[in-house]
């Protein structure tokens, strides 16, 4: 839990080593120490609770964010930056960056060389932000210390806003290099970037590989997978201090505790948010891991919160609207954690994407099937599916699936995914199109495995879901000076489900069926065995019903919101009237509730930069500025 920062411009010392500290203090949290390391025109700086990963010799000067869990090549004991420094004058700078196994942002100025170095971990656990002009460039664990640099436009991402205005939240990464800010970009997860002589060049340090399919049993496959995991937990736990662990009803986040469990022979202390209301509510299904692992059970009753405020403070420790409204719970359970005085919290993120554990997964492993033509047990595996799985909203059938196949993979081409048009343009129509076109957009859909599954969980791990989760997870874990640890994202772990054959992840229209093998004598049987899945989501489409309504209609129709010509308002008051209408009627039918809940977000996220929330908004006033809206339509 700590943040970094630097710079490298044609400021005096005195002046770099001001913009430094301004930086690092709009980072730092409550007592937060803050320290630097200076080198000629370039400056690095650190702030954190805990001792320093700074580090200085022979001309070279590294700070890094983030824990090392494992290395190779160097002395246990040193700090993360000191650790980087030492491996670097034995390997060079990517040679450092192979041996390393952790989560982490990093930088190193190399004085001889002239050349400073960024780098990411190979998921972006830790997160990295730079701008970079004529006159300077410069870093950080977060977007609000670049822009306050003088210099640095001010603007926002049109692309960014649109989506979150009117598309999904799984595209809003799909560009990985962009932020939510035009001048800001992120150093993608597992790039490392130079900067020398002026000269700015970003690559890839690392990569999962088509490489084949083991071909051992599931026994053996399945220990396999166990002797990993309980290693990638044993190396987080020697680390962690005062741990708890997140417990939903699924198989994820349980493994991870249950494997705590078997390692340290004590029951652990879990934290869960609930509902009163039982459309996403886990807590029947939690209830059969707490008698074998868990003491203390903290409970977090999540009922009828107070949406706008908590959005609010939620974009105060982002910089940026939040995704989805399950890190409403999110927060709210990482701030009882601290309450209670735990410092870090363990969780299952990784989990869906590696085994997977998504429903639409299912459809990606039909298509292999088909490729394979394994038309049989394709067939039998489409009806297992829809036995077990149908829902009166998403219905689960032989029509649906073959329908579903033909739009989401090319079949003339075997492992290439298509993006979900429906999905993507569900709520086109709700923005304004002098903003932004979303037609204009065709996805970026990598294709690395010949596999269309691989392919899939391969896209949700680099541009979909797990990139906006780890950075909710970031922000809300240091809002409340807590670490987090994510097993399931040891590289190790994931190089070896990446070469695990689809039919050890779905069988019998059952998914997780490795990690179901693996965690045999780990987890309760009913835990372990347990076919259906809730989600990890959150009521919302209640926080926008009632009360909750009135306060968006009071929003949508304010001034602001029509001036910043975003949305077509008479759109978005039909959308906020068809939800009311079906959560009124109790219908299973699909609601808006992720569309309104972007759009609060979205709306208090601009409120935040003109100053009109917090003091630490008001010395921010005016910052904000969205191009092209006077053009918009009234």
């Amino acid at each position: 839990m700590s943040r970094i920062a630097g710079i490298v411009s044609r400021e005096d010392a005195v002046g770099q080593r001001r913009s430094l500290s301004t930086m690092l203090a709009s980072m730092a949290g409550a007592g937060w120490r803050i320290e630097s390391e200076t080198s000629g025109q370039v400056a690095l700086g650190w702030c954190g609770p805990e001792e320093a990963s700074t580090a200085s010799a022979g001309g070279v000067v590294a700070v890094m964010d983030g824990m090392i869990y494992d290395h190779d090549g160097s002395t246990a004991g040193l700090t993360g930056a000191a650790l980087l420094v030492e491996l670097y004058a034995k390997y060079g700078f990517e040679g450092a960056l192979h041996r390393l196994n952790g989560d982490f942002a990093a930088a190193l100025y190399d004085s001889g060389e002239g050349a400073l170095w960024l780098a990411r971990d190979r998921f972006g656990v830790k997160p990295l932000y730079y701008v970079a002009d004529e006159k300077q460039f410069a870093f950080a664990s977060r977007p609000r210390a670049l822009l306050g640099l003088p210099g640095v436009s001010r603007e926002v991402n049109r692309r960014f806003v649109a989506m979150f205005a009117a598309s999904h939240y799984r595209y809003l990464d799909n560009h990985p290099e962009e932020s939510a800010y035009a001048a800001v970009r992120q150093l993608p997860a597992a790039h490392l970037l130079r900067l020398k002589n002026g000269d700015l060049s970003r690559r890839r340090y690392w990569q999962l590989e088509d490489l084949p399919d083991f071909g051992e049993s599931e026994e053996t496959l399945g220990a396999r997978y166990r002797e990993l995991l309980f290693d990638a937990v044993a190396k987080r736990l020697k680390v962690a201090r005062q741990p708890a662990f997140t417990l939903s009803g699924g198989m994820d986040s349980s493994s991870v505790l249950g494997t705590a469990v078997a390692l340290t022979g004590g029951r652990q202390p879990a934290f869960s948010a609930v509902y009163a209301d039982k459309t996403y509510d886990e807590s029947a299904e939690i209830r059969s891991m707490l008698a074998e692992t868990v003491e203390p059970w903290h409970r977090i009753l999540v009922d009828a919160p107070d949406v706008f405020a908590l959005v609010r403070r939620m974009i105060e420790a982002h910089d940026e609207p939040v995704a989805t409204a399950t890190w409403l719970s999110h927060y709210l359970l990482c701030e009882e954690a601290a309450r209670h005085g735990f410092g870090s919290l363990f969780g299952g993120l990784g989990g869906d994407e590696l085994n997977a554990g998504e429903y639409e997964h299912f459809l990606y492993h039909f298509a292999d099937l088909r490729a394979s033509r394994q038309d049989a047990l394709l067939a039998r595996e489409i009806d297992h599916w829809a036995r077990h799985h149908d829902h009166p909203v998403f219905r689960k059938s032989r029509e649906g699936a073959e329908r579903d196949m033909a739009r989401l993979t090319d079949s003339a081409r075997p492992g290439r995914c298509l993006p979900d048009r429906l999905r993507l343009g569900r709520y086109a129509g709700a923005l304004n199109p002098h903003y932004f076109d979303l037609r204009s957009l065709d996805p970026v859909m990598e294709h690395p495995f010949r596999s269309y599954l691989k392919n899939r969980t391969y896209q949700d791990l680099t541009r979909e879901t797990l990139p906006c989760c780890l950075r909710a997870e970031d922000r809300q874990a240091t809002a409340f000076g807590l670490q987090r640890f994510l097993p399931f994202l040891d590289h190790r772990v994931v190089e070896f489900m990446f070469r695990v054959p689809g039919r050890l992840k779905i069988r019998d229209g059952v998914a997780k069926v490795l990690l179901r093998e693996a965690m045999r004598g780990v987890l309760p049987e009913e835990t372990r065995t347990r076919v259906k899945k809730t989600g990890w989501n959150a009521p919302a489409h209640l926080w926008f019903s009632g009360t909750g309504q009135e306060l968006l209609l009071d929003l949508v129709h304010s001034r602001r919101f029509r001036e910043r010509g975003i949305y077509d308002s008479d759109k978005v008051q039909e959308l906020i009237g068809d939800h009311a209408r079906i959560v009124g009627s109790g219908a299973p039918d699909e609601n808006h509730m992720m569309f309104l809940w972007q759009l609060v977000n979205l709306e208090l996220w601009f409120e935040w930069f003109q100053g009109i929330e917090g003091e630490a908004s008001r010395s921010w006033t005016g910052l904000f500025t969205v191009p092209g809206a006077e053009r918009a339509v009234p």
